[in-house]
Formats: structure tokens, sequence, C-alpha cells
């Protein structure tokens, strides 16, 4: 499996690929449009890529990322029910890897559907898929099951929020400024907010 590829741009196409050549070889590699525009227009420079290498029965495919996280994030939204490499890229090229991870910690279903091909069925399912396997930090506070203490309290605050019928809009107003570890204490506080709302 191929995980990173350093070598000289060849080519950067307005088609979502570009042609790195690593000793003598050239691979070709699908990006986001923001990556191909980081990279450059074909400058010939020397250019360091994370690669998903993406096998399939009948084909193979690999997919460069100029960042791990972005990487990460890729691999996270494959493994989401109904989710191929191009809704992957698509997520990607709406939504950073930081602020992918924000959407997802407060249930933005109206975020995800700026993603072309994606609708509002589809963004709640991917958000619960999302839940489980995004590891990533939140304003640099680590993720959920990385020993993150606040954000840990909040994720469980909105999921029970979630759960007593609240929408997403209202979670997320509730829980825009409240801060804490206890996620007792922080549930009463957004239960209070809500019943004044």
């Amino acid at each position: 499996m191929i995980g990173s590829l350093r070598g000289r741009l060849l080519e950067c196409g307005q088609d979502g690929h570009v042609l790195l050549e690593v000793g003598g070889v050239g691979y070709r590699i699908t990006v986001t449009p923001t990556t191909a525009y980081r990279l450059g227009e074909g400058s010939d420079d020397e250019v360091f890529v994370h690669v998903h290498h993406h096998i399939r029965e009948a084909d193979q495919a690999l997919f460069g990322f100029l960042d791990r996280s972005e990487r990460t994030c890729f691999e996270a939204l494959l493994s989401a029910h109904g989710v191929g490499p191009s809704l992957a890229l698509a997520v990607l090229g709406v939504h950073g890897p930081d602020e992918l991870a924000k959407v997802v910690a407060v249930d933005d279903v109206a975020a995800l559907c700026l993603v072309p091909g994606i609708g509002k069925k589809t963004a709640a399912r991917l958000l619960v898929d999302l839940k489980g396997t995004l590891d990533l930090p939140v304003d640099g506070v680590p993720a959920a099951g990385n020993g993150g203490g606040p954000r840990s309290a909040l994720t469980e605050v909105q999921e029970a929020l979630g759960g007593l019928g609240y929408s997403p809009e209202e979670v997320r107003s509730v829980l825009a400024d409240l801060a804490g570890d206890d996620s007792a204490d922080l549930l009463r506080e957004a239960l209070r907010r809500l019943a004044r709302a």
C-alpha cells in the first residue's frame, strides 16, 4: 500500500488530477481543487503528498492530500455508509478537516447539505457515522476518545438533547458558549436555557 509520495510535479490538471514523478515513475493522483491549487500549476517543483491507496476489485486509485488530517478525514468518510471516494472528496472540497470536525461536533446538517450530492437524509446519517470514526480535535481540544475532557462532556450533552427530541439548531444555540467538564451540570444548564427560549 502506498502511504505517501515525494517527487516532481509534472502536471496539475483542472480535472482534479495531478501527475507526480517519483523515481522515474509517474503517479496519477486525484486531489481536491484546493489541493491542486496549493500544489501549483505544474510548476515542476518537488512536492510531498499523503496518499490513500484505494483498491477495488476492478481497479486502483491514488488520492493525495497535503495534510495528514485531510487523509484521516477522507478515510473516515469512506468508512461511512454509502460514501465513495468521489463524495468523500466533495465533502473535503467544501469543509476542511477543522471545519468538518466542528460540523460533526454540533450535528450541523445544513453545513453538510452545502456539499453537492448530499441531502438532509444523507447528511444526518453521515453525522451519525462520523461520530464514531472522525477523531480530530476541535479548537485545540482533543477529540472524544482521545482523553478530551470538555469536548467529551459537550458531546454527551449534545447526544442527550438530541435524544430528547431537540433539533440540531436548538442544540447548537444552547451549546455555543457552554463550558465545563461535568456533563450533568452542562445538561442542566442547557435544559434551563431551552426552557427559557
